[in-house]
């Protein structure tokens, strides 16, 4: 399990760790940032990671990003952010 310091929310299923990896959590489908609920989308993510501590499994690459199942404190933001309705249907 690799570990970052998160120092950028993209959106609300994307984000960068210190070094500039960009991460996309994996079965996670946020809208994007500009088009309606994407705002929301990302301050959620912002409050579970923005600053933190992350450990994260890559489980594939997605457009240069590592897709990855991501842990803060021992809990998974996949399926939190899951829980609030980002969902990748049909994944």
């Amino acid at each position: 399990m690799s570990k970052g310091k998160v120092t950028r929310v993209i959106d609300g299923d994307t984000f960068k760790v210190k070094g500039g990896k960009a991460i996309r959590l994996a079965n996670v489908r946020a809208p994007e940032l500009g088009t309606q609920g994407g705002a929301k989308a990302r301050n959620e993510l912002n409050e579970r990671i923005g600053g933190k501590t992350i450990s994260y499994n890559t489980a594939g690459k997605s457009y240069g990003r590592d897709v990855a199942n991501v842990k803060v404190a021992g809990k998974s933001v996949n399926q939190a952010m899951r829980n609030k309705g980002y969902v990748n249907k049909g994944k």
